[in-house]
């Protein structure tokens, strides 16, 4: 890292920092939170001449604490006049992302857009939020330090992006993601290299399961397995010994299997739920296959989705793509995946849920005997942190509220990829804002989409498919 002083008009900024493996133009979003200058207008003195945002630093003799002049003009808030209307260039910042109805994009500070769109996606959580904003600035004794600076950075950058309508530079994050985790800081030719979003994503939800935990017994202690944890229960058999056992465990997303026989979510997601392994089998001395079948026995507020496209080609020995179409819901029912047990649970919720909803349409409810009375009487004593009865904090009043889960959830994001490889092409978020339409985050780009092309991202072609599916569930309160 270099130093440097910046003059800019009048102003001085003594020891702006440069990552000589970046390009110029991430200085230069730097230069941009600084001074509210956008790249685009930036004119910085160098050795030659203009600085140019491909430039490459090794060759412009730029020294430990060397003063750069800068100059641009920054974007100007319209001065309302003393009577009459207010436009919204003339509020406070935080009261025009209001007014506009969706939240920054991010610049892209090279190769970053598996990063840009994770974030946008997970930023749309309030729950989530809400516990960041409550995370302490203290490491705890039990947390490794990047984890806990990663945590801090998320919280930081979640608030950028609420209190911002122009792109934010996610420098920090980025740095100490690639220091928590160093796949991410990979290199080809002095440029970082384009990265996964599943793992991205999956690694970002795991050092927050690791730091947002409550040591009070009154609050949840495990906020993200809450939020987005899936208890999965599985019966292992083999048919060739006969053997047979069931096993338990948590994962954050679903898995959607592409094959030749899958054109729905609900199809890949079956396959998803069966597979077979190999294994040692005490009675036949030997290895064996096991044939694997799991069902849903928890479910989360945020149900996620992984479709499966990139796999490994031994041929070419690089991870190829399946570009074929597989459709995708907006209303997401998984009672079939679920458990004898929980689907018992979820029979009543199910039935006010419809009631609720057939209300809304005119419907008369469904007349209710007795026993099933007493079964939503029982339902405020279910036992479990995730399972069929969840509080939630409602990031708007305060106020805790217990909502009763049903298993049908609403597509709230997709994150999508274009291209034919893993190691390139590009990450797109969409995201459904409170108000009920769609942005899409292209980076430093948010754009207003109709909801009825939202699942034309199915795939089939180059265009962009669908990578992440993130519902919400839908629940009613009590």
């Amino acid at each position: 890292m270099l130093t440097v002083s910046v003059k800019w008009l009048k102003e001085v900024f003594p020891k702006v920092e440069i990552d000589t493996s970046q390009p110029p133009y991430v200085f230069k979003c730097q230069l941009y939170d600084l001074t509210g200058v956008p790249p685009e207008r930036q004119k910085i003195m160098v050795k030659g001449g203009l600085l140019k945002d491909d430039a490459d630093w090794a060759t412009l003799g730029v020294k430990e604490g060397q003063k750069m002049m800068m100059m641009g003009t920054a974007d100007e808030i319209v001065k309302a006049p003393e009577k009459g209307p207010i436009f919204m260039e003339d509020l406070p910042e935080e009261e025009q992302v209001v007014a506009l109805g969706h939240t920054a994009g991010l610049f892209n500070l090279g190769n970053t857009c598996y990063m840009n769109s994770t974030v946008q996606c997970l930023h749309s959580v309030p729950e989530l939020k809400s516990a960041l904003s409550n995370y302490p600035s203290q490491k705890s004794s039990d947390l490794d330090q990047t984890s806990h600076m990663l945590t801090a950075a998320t919280r930081e950058l979640f608030n950028e992006l609420d209190k911002s309508v122009k792109p934010v530079a996610p420098m920090q994050f980025w740095m100490v993601l690639r220091k928590k985790y160093p796949q991410f800081g990979q290199l080809h030719n002095g440029v970082y290299m384009q990265q996964d979003a599943e793992e991205c994503w999956t690694q970002l939800l795991y050092t927050l399961s690791q730091s947002l935990r409550s040591p009070s017994p009154s609050q949840n202690p495990d906020t993200i397995k809450e939020l987005f944890g899936i208890e999965l229960v599985s019966r292992v058999h083999c048919q060739e010994s006969g053997e047979e056992s069931s096993e338990t465990e948590s994962v954050y997303s679903l898995k959607c299997h592409i094959s030749q026989e899958v054109n729905h979510l609900h199809e890949g997601l079956k396959h998803g739920l069966k597979s077979e392994l190999e294994k040692a089998s005490p009675s036949l001395g030997r290895s064996a296959i096991y044939l694997k079948e799991s069902c849903i026995n928890a479910l989360p507020r945020y149900l996620t989705v992984q479709f499966v496209r990139f796999f490994w080609k031994r041929e070419s020995n690089q991870k190829a793509k399946i570009l074929r179409k597989v459709d995708y819901p907006l209303e997401l029912d998984v009672y079939d995946f679920c458990s004898d047990d929980l689907r018992k649970k979820l029979e009543a919720p199910r039935q006010i849920l419809r009631d609720e909803e057939g209300k809304k349409a005119g419907l008369k409810a469904t007349v209710k005997s007795s026993s099933s009375k007493d079964n939503d009487a029982k339902m405020t004593d279910v036992e479990g942190p995730s399972n069929e009865s969840v509080k939630t904090s409602n990031s708007t009043s305060g106020e805790d509220k217990e909502s009763h889960l049903t298993g049908i959830y609403d597509l709230v994001a997709v994150l999508t990829h274009k291209g034919r490889s893993a190691d390139s092409g590009h990450y797109v978020a969409w995201v459904k804002q409170e108000s009920g339409k769609w942005i899409e985050y292209d980076d430093d780009n948010p754009i207003p989409q109709r909801e009825e092309d939202i699942t034309k991202l199915s795939g089939g072609g180059d265009w962009h498919m669908a990578y992440i599916c993130m519902y919400k569930a839908r629940a009613f309160p009590v």
